[in-house]
């Protein structure tokens, strides 16, 4: 099948699949005469596992190692469950962090007037050289 359908199939775009193939994250296709690539049944399943981890929030490198881990058959599930235990706290840290942004734009909103007057406290706050070191 051509890249066209592979992207249907996997959930990609044909974008993200020659990107992945150009920096190594699969095995390029096997091309026509013509220089078509063409995807087999097992493309689809790689191209498939690499959008749902990318879904997932894991890194281009860590969907790597899942890739190598899954294609040994000598694995042990425990570096599998480590990748994963790794990404949850990085999301965990990354929603508080979303959270506290969150927090923060409620109340400027609601310090701000919103009227005709052009004094704002949401631009007050922006201009400041820190507003909260947990968001660098």
């Amino acid at each position: 099948m051509n890249i066209s359908e592979a992207a249907r199939l996997s959930g990609l775009s044909a974008k993200t699949i020659r990107h992945y193939e150009d920096i190594g994250l699969m095995k390029p296709a096997v091309r026509t005469d013509a220089g078509y690539r063409q995807y087999n049944q097992q493309s689809i399943g790689q191209l498939s596992f690499i959008h749902h981890a990318r879904v997932l929030g894991f890194s281009i490198a860590q969907v790597s190692s899942l890739l190598a881990l899954k294609d040994d058959p000598h694995r042990a599930s425990r570096e599998v469950k480590a990748l994963a235990q790794e990404q949850l706290v990085l999301l965990e840290q990354r929603m508080q962090q979303l959270a506290n942004m969150q927090t923060m734009l409620k109340e400027m909103i609601a310090q701000c007037a919103g009227d005709d007057d052009p004094h704002c406290v949401i631009l007050e706050k922006l201009a400041e050289p820190d507003i909260n070191g947990d968001m660098k």
